[in-house]
């Protein structure tokens, strides 16, 4: 990948609607080489796809939690129980595996107090094998982007 695929991937990030001629504007080529570089990149699955960008709150999720896990047995059985179990959990919409004093950080969206706890007893705790979760509620965004910083 070079710089001017950087070049297209970042204004991608920043309006995925734009149309191959404002692209092919924007990252300084003509049309025809802007697309085929495009095509490319999906081939390759650089670009894995395209989505929209939803304000949680008024598509009615407006609390974010980050969920630390910590199983109590880090077998090959136990981790992947707990992998398959969170992937058919809608509420997460992402789950990392960490270093550190915790297995796993789960971003989780729900509408409410209530709902999180919903969340915790029916879609959490039935998966088992979980030693510790640890929850931190966001009261505010200082700064979120999905634009990736340049590559020298």
């Amino acid at each position: 990948m070079d710089h001017k695929d950087r070049q297209i991937i970042r204004a991608l990030q920043r309006n995925g609607r734009m149309t191959n001629q404002d692209l092919s504007a924007e990252v300084n080529l003509s049309p025809s080489p802007c697309l085929r570089r495009l095509k490319m990149l999906e081939k390759s699955s650089a670009i894995k796809g395209f989505s929209v960008e939803v304000d949680a709150a008024a598509y009615g999720l407006p609390v974010t939690v980050f969920v630390r896990v910590t199983l109590e047995h880090h077998t090959e059985d136990c981790v992947q129980k707990f992998e398959q179990n969170i992937r058919q959990v809608d509420e997460v919409l992402e789950c990392f595996v960490m270093t550190g004093m915790s297995d796993y950080l789960l971003r989780v969206v729900v509408a409410d107090l209530a709902d999180y706890e919903n969340f915790v007893r029916k879609r959490l705790h039935p998966i088992g094998g979980i030693a510790s979760i640890d929850t931190s509620f966001v009261y505010g965004v200082v700064k979120k982007t999905n634009v990736f910083p340049v590559v020298a």
